[in-house]
This record gives structure tokens, C-alpha cells and sequence, in this order.
């Protein structure tokens, strides 16, 4: 069942799994994945999270505690979050040590209604470090204007990030860019390189979601056939850029003080369309330094039936050129498309955000203690 996703790791892909709960942890779930589908890491986000609460019973007893000290809704929040992501951090310790801090990690994000103010990000980014207490930890920041300089503080101090929410080729090279001087600044701080990670998380999915939307309201011939191929020309195009910025003399002079590279992470790799197959976002962006964040139906599908042919970035800039310029063309503007997608990210999780107060506060009302 795992050979396809052994292929995939050989190719030098990390899979991490885009999905926690209390469930999948106490369970054994996630150690089970780590050991038997080469799971080396995990990502998670407001919705997830919102989700994880909303099912089930796994929170009762400790929501019940925090019901019982009378805490925030807020504070709830994070006592909750934080313990799930702690927690999968110490089960994935054991795959941190072995791959010397590469992988092993665990993602948990700012408050997403912090998206567009910068002291403010970098203020949870701190806290949120503080609270998990694990070295193998990455504060998710999303990759908006404001989100582009906390990113560069965060890393000064040396936390290690997970840049969220890139949907364009230009903001990609900004939060590289903003990763870069980060570590200039750690460095200048006598701060060990060598300890700070991060990931950059390219979005894919929706790409293909809204340009396909708008090729199949032109409905020609011409614009049928471009469906399901901007994302993986975008993605394809950020990984050129990814080589591009990491053999450069500025990275030259950090790699020689033993800084990592920022990786490509390809995110929201489920498929939207079920008339593309399931494994499109994973077995046609397979590039050596890259991670692939999966939901499990995206992770159990690649198991099952996903074709591994080897490295499918290489060689494939030239087309990947010529398809965002055919979609131009035909009058859909990438800069509107790409802004469009980052603002309803930054909404989106807005939104689960606000369900996940709500459906908390519930939880602790139900589970607060009798007034004597």
C-alpha cells in the first residue's frame, strides 16, 4: 500500500498530513501513519482545528477543567490547540532527531484576524513558540503584506516558520526574500543558523478552482483546453524560483554559516475537480527539497493508485511559461486571480476562526460546573 508514497520520499518529497485532532492522536493514528506511510510531519490550520473541536468528545475533560477556571473562550482556544500540537510534536521527536530538525514538524498558526497587522503577528508568533515549548514547532504566518516583515522579525529571533497562503510567483519571491533577511538578522543576533527551518506554502488547488471557473465562462474550445493546468504551472514556476533564489551569492554567504533552505511546500493539494485524477497535485509536482502537505483521502489515494515517475518539475518552465501567457491571453488576469485567492484565504480562515469561538464557547457553557 505504501510503495507509491516510499517513491515519493526517495524522490526526496516529505509527506506531511494537512489534518490533527485529539482522535487521531490518542488513537495512535499518527504514529501509525509516521511508521507505516512515511508520514514526517504535520500541518494544520483554523478549519482544521474547528473541525477536530466540533466532533466528538476527545476535549470534553479538559474543556470541562478550563470551564471550571472560568477561562476566555480565547484562552480555551489556544490551551486547546496548543496541547494537540505539542502533543504530535512529541510523537514526531523521534523523525526530527533522525533528519536533524528537517522534518518532524508540527504547524499551528496565528490568529488568522491578525493577517494585516504586523506587530501583532509577530506578538502571537512569540507567544504561540512560548506555549508549544518544542523544538520542532512551526508558527504558520500568513504570506500577506503586512505578514511579510513579522516573518522576517519571527525568524530574527529564531523561531522557525511556516509561510502560509502564497498563491503568486511575486509574493513568493517577497517571502523568500523576507526569510533571507530573517536569517541575516539572526545571524547578525549570534543566533545558530543551523537551528532555524522553514517552509513556504504555495497554494495549488485553488488555482486551478477559479481559473477553471473563469476558462469554463469563456467556454472555447481554446480555453477547455488549458483546464487543470495553471496550478501546476504556477507551482512548477515557484519551484524555478526556489532554485533560482537558493544557488544565489546572498544564500551562498548564509548557507556557508549552516542556514537551511526555505522549502517549497505544496499545499491544498486535494483535488476540487473530480474530473482530474485524485493524485494530480502530488505525483505531478515531484521535486527533490519539497514537502507535500495531504489531507489522508489525498494521502490513502496516492498509497492506492499513485503512479511515482520520477522528478515532474524538471525541464517543464518553458511550458509552464506558456500556459500562464495562453490563460492571459485569453483575458483572465493573473494579479486579480492570485490577489482574489489570498483575500478569501485570509477570510476563509477568518471564518472558521469565528465558528471555532462560537462552537467552543457552546462546549465550555455545556460542560461548566453546577452552580452550587
Amino acid at each position: 500500500m505504501t510503495d507509491a508514497l516510499k517513491r515519493l520520499s526517495d524522490e526526496g518529497v516529505a509527506i506531511w498530513l494537512d489534518d490533527l485532532s485529539r482522535q487521531r492522536i490518542t488513537s495512535g493514528n499518527l504514529a501509525e501513519l509516521i511508521d507505516q506511510s512515511h508520514v514526517v510531519g504535520v500541518t494544520t490550520n483554523p478549519s482544521i482545528f474547528q473541525k477536530a473541536i466540533s466532533e466528538g468528545h476527545g476535549y470534553d475533560q479538559q474543556v470541562s477543567d478550563l470551564a471550571a477556571r472560568r477561562v476566555t473562550v480565547e484562552e480555551a482556544i489556544r490551551m486547546i490547540t496548543t496541547a494537540d500540537v505539542r502533543d504530535a510534536a512529541d510523537i514526531l521527536r523521534p523523525v526530527f532527531d533522525a533528519t536533524d530538525g528537517q522534518d518532524g514538524r508540527v504547524s499551528i498558526e496565528v490568529d488568522p484576524r491578525l493577517a494585516h497587522d504586523t506587530k501583532a503577528t509577530v506578538a502571537e508568533a512569540k507567544q504561540l513558540a512560548w506555549l508549544v515549548d518544542r523544538p520542532n514547532t512551526l508558527i504558520k504566518i500568513p504570506a500577506t503584506e503586512a505578514g511579510l516583515p513579522a516573518i522576517t522579525e519571527v525568524i530574527g529571533l529564531g523561531i522557525s516558520v511556516n509561510v502560509t497562503l502564497i498563491f503568486s510567483l511575486e509574493r513568493y519571491r517577497l517571502v523568500m526574500d523576507a526569510y533571507l533577511a530573517g536569517l541575516e538578522k539572526a545571524r547578525e543576533r549570534g543566533l545558530d543558523l543551523a537551528k532555524i527551518h522553514s517552509v513556504a506554502s504555495f497554494f495549488v488547488s485553488r488555482v486551478d478552482t477559479e481559473i477553471d471557473k473563469r476558462l469554463d465562462g469563456i467556454g472555447t474550445d481554446e480555453a477547455k483546453a488549458l483546464k487543470g493546468k495553471a496550478a501546476l504551472a504556477n507551482a512548477r514556476l515557484a519551484y524555478e524560483a526556489y532554485e533560482e533564489v537558493f544557488s544565489s551569492e546572498r544564500w551562498a554567504a548564509l548557507d556557508k554559516a549552516h542556514a537551511n533552505k526555505q522549502r517549497p511546500l505544496w499545499a491544498s493539494t486535494g483535488v476540487k475537480d473530480p474530473a482530474y485524477k485524485d493524485t494530480l497535485y502530488v505525483v505531478d509536482l515531484v521535486a527533490p527539497g519539497t514537502v507535500n502537505t495531504m489531507p489522508e483521502a489525498t494521502l490513502e489515494a496516492t498509497a492506492d493508485h499513485g503512479e511515482v515517475t520520477g522528478n515532474t518539475v524538471e525541464g517543464t518552465y518553458d511550458d509552464s511559461r506558456a500556459v500562464l501567457q495562453a490563460v492571459a491571453k485569453l483575458g483572465i488576469g493573473y494579479d486579480e486571480v492570485v490577489q482574489l485567492l489570498e483575500d478569501e484565504g485570509v477570510q476563509k480562515f477568518e471564518a472558521s476562526w469565528n465558528d471555532l469561538l462560537t462552537s467552543t464557547e457552546a462546549e465550555l457553557k455545556r460542560l461548566a460546573p453546577s452552580e452550587a
